[in-house]
């Protein structure tokens, strides 16, 4: 196995662009019958005003804001691509997305899927009859390092800089600068980028004062380790309750975007993600996985006159039954 230094970190494809606002406004025109306008909701946290509000992409049809960007760049396809079927890899959420639009159209689907994502996640892709093969990380990476998605018959989607996927997650960001023009921080889980490169684009071509924070757990972060040596990195990735943020790398394709667009980077340790997944189904009601809950456990270690008015996306709830029992009864845990 290499050493993380000498690992690769692109494939030589396309630098990746923040979408533009034409992009976006076409990509909410695609999506506009599939995908849920979500709510701004106040976040309680049963002691005082926090000043954070919620984006609870979990009301979406698949339970993630996945959709939004699968299904922007499914819907662009000629039909002829579509009937191709479509492919991609995966942490979980993407491939359900997949899934989703792949039976909107009458095609086919198929993933890679890491094989650490929860049971819950599998039993979702075999519902939506995706094809769903499980590698491990390394291999997973290497589909995309190495380009082998090209020799895919079917039309494929990387869920990490494809142009489509990104204008379609940009949506988000144009519903909080429509919902909420004041905000004064928008707080956004990392893995591979896509997410925080659409929103925080989007945003801050609508407003450049935004604070854009991205926020990764403690035992996978390659962005903050990334930004902090000036270069793409790959991190020693260690088992994490984010599983929806599995990206060991940040991709040379990625890079520039995403030291254009965001501000900070925040890193949240195991214990207190699962604090903000506590929060978030006692207090509020809401059923988050660990990447979901990143941004909300970042918000809550910053001071509220630093942070300002705020906006946390709550990125999926796509959590086994047994870990989401185990948080709630852990008596250690305080909120």
């Amino acid at each position: 196995m290499q050493d993380l230094a000498s690992r690769p970190t692109g494939w030589g494809g396309p630098i990746v662009e923040p979408p533009t606002v034409a992009e976006v406004e076409a990509a909410a025109e695609r999506i506009r019958e599939v995908v849920v306008h979500t709510p701004l909701i106040p976040f309680y946290s049963g002691k005082e005003k926090t000043g954070i509000l919620l984006k609870p992409e979990i009301f979406q049809p698949i339970g993630s804001f996945k959709l939004r960007g699968v299904f922007n760049w499914a819907a662009a396809l000629t039909p002829a691509e579509r009937q191709r079927g479509l492919s991609t890899i995966s942490s979980g959420n993407t491939a359900q997305a997949l899934g989703y639009s792949a039976r909107h159209f009458g095609v086919p689907a198929r993933t890679r899927l890491l094989d650490t994502a929860p049971a819950g996640k599998i039993a979702a892709l075999q519902s939506y009859g995706v094809d769903t093969v499980l590698v491990p990380s390394d291999d997973l990476m290497g589909f995309l390092l190495e380009a082998r998605w090209q020799q895919e018959p079917y039309s494929f989607i990387s869920p990490i800089d494809n142009p489509g996927m990104i204008a379609g997650n940009a949506t988000i960001g144009r519903e909080i600068m429509a919902d909420y023009p004041a905000v004064e921080s928008v707080y956004v889980p990392v893995s591979g980028g896509g997410m925080i490169a659409g929103i925080g684009g989007l945003i801050k071509a609508l407003n450049p004062s935004v604070r854009i924070v991205g926020v990764q757990p403690t035992n996978i972060a390659p962005l903050h380790a990334s930004i902090a040596e000036s270069r793409p990195m790959w991190v020693d990735a260690q088992p994490t309750i984010c599983d929806g943020c599995g990206a060991p790398l940040v991709f040379d394709e990625m890079y520039p975007v995403l030291r254009q667009v965001v501000d900070e980077v925040m890193v949240i340790s195991e214990e207190t993600v699962k604090a903000a997944i506590k929060v978030l189904a006692l207090k509020n009601k809401l059923i988050v996985e660990g990447a979901g809950a990143l941004a909300v456990a970042a918000a809550l270690a910053t001071p509220a006159e630093q942070r300002g008015r705020t906006v946390c996306v709550v990125s999926g709830g796509s959590i086994d039954t047994e870990r989401l029992l185990n948080i709630l009864t852990d008596e250690s845990i305080e909120v």
